[in-house]
């Protein structure tokens, strides 16, 4: 599955394990989003299924997925999201720690689950913006300017673009831009099928990401 585990080698079985069971739960996502886009058949996903079942496993077991659904119900239950569509972000830092986002009106749940990311292992407070308001603005003026998009809601695609700018004149910015290298190989999940602009950035933070084949809904909670 992934895990190759040799005896002289590896010394941490639990750590191997973990790995192992992390993998399983991966790859059974990843063939239930594959068999909604047509690319694999219900077969692959049951046969997913039956693997997680005999390692006595569940898909909730990766800490990730969970704390990615409760963070979309929580935007749902406080009435915030973006124009009634709620949607939630987890991801898994290398020191254990679970980094939550949430979508809003001004950006995508995967955009504000990297920004509190990056807070955090910059070691800035959660309430310390990232973002000049004048980029963010500017950046979103010319999404809508384009006619892509009636949603001036930044993918993390552009939010990373507006933290770019933002971090040569502002120092927690820079502090935060430099931390993305750590979120490397760090494991990610979201309540809802990405938007390519979100997919894209986060493979170029090598983020390892799975989510609920769900489009982002209304009604979450229905």
């Amino acid at each position: 599955m992934g895990v190759n585990c040799i005896a002289s080698g590896i010394l941490d079985d639990e750590k191997v394990c973990e790995a192992a069971h992390e993998e399983i739960i991966r790859r059974y996502f990843n063939y239930n989003a594959a068999m909604q886009l047509g690319q694999a058949d219900e077969k692959t996903v049951m046969r997913a299924l039956e693997i997680i079942n005999k390692a006595g496993l569940s898909p909730d077991d990766r800490p990730v997925v969970s704390a990615a659904r409760q963070a979309a119900k929580d935007c749902e239950q406080a009435g915030r999201g973006d124009d009634g569509i709620y949607c939630g972000a987890a991801i898994k830092l290398h020191d254990g720690t679970i980094v939550t986002g949430k979508n809003s009106t001004l950006m995508h749940s995967a955009a504000s689950m990297i920004l509190n990311a990056a807070k955090h292992l910059a070691g800035l407070p959660e309430s310390q913006h990232l973002l000049l308001p004048e980029i963010v603005e500017s950046v979103a003026s010319f999404k809508t300017g384009l006619g892509t998009s009636k949603r001036t809601s930044l993918n993390l695609n552009e939010t990373l673009i507006a933290l770019v700018v933002s971090a040569s004149r502002d120092l927690y910015a820079s502090r935060a831009l430099a931390s993305l290298t750590e979120l490397r190989n760090c494991d990610v999940h979201f309540s809802h099928i990405p938007g390519h602009g979100d997919e894209a950035a986060l493979r170029h933070l090598g983020c390892c990401y799975t989510y609920d084949p769900l489009p982002p809904t209304r009604n979450f909670l229905a």
